[in-house]
């Protein structure tokens, strides 16, 4: 798992993908925005940074497909039951019957995704975060 700059109060984007070149140009572009970035291989490391800085997480960015016990879609359930507030982001070059266990408001980018709608995302989810932390 790799954090980018966590320490600063801006919020972060939760990078979870197993394939480390896809992984890396996400951060990279993710880096551009005004998220911290959080990268993560597998499902479960993702629940370990969601437990460590979910109050700060505005954006998950997750592929459907990934090694270990949980996939995306498991992933997308734990997080919308647990942490609501978060902006969800799943994607794959393999849709199929799976996406249809999504959460409702979670959104689904095809591989392979547009840089300008990736970035669209990290805006939406740090407008969100924005407004969250002005009312609490």
């Amino acid at each position: 798992m790799a954090t980018h700059d966590v320490h600063r109060k801006r919020p972060v984007a939760l990078i979870v993908e197993d394939e480390p070149l896809l992984r890396e140009l996400a951060a990279a572009l993710l880096e551009e925005s005004d998220l911290r970035v959080v990268e993560c291989e597998d499902a479960e490391q993702a629940l370990a940074s969601l437990c460590k800085y979910g109050e700060d997480i505005a954006l998950i960015f997750a592929d459907v497909r990934l090694p270990g016990l949980l996939d995306g879609v498991d992933l997308a359930q734990r997080a919308k039951v647990m942490w609501p507030h978060i902006t969800m982001v799943v994607t794959t070059g393999y849709p199929g019957a799976r996406l249809e266990a999504l959460p409702d408001n979670v959104v689904y980018m095809p591989k392979p995704w547009l840089a300008l709608d990736v970035l669209m995302q990290a805006e939406h989810a740090t407008d969100r975060a924005r407004e969250r932390r002005a009312v609490a």
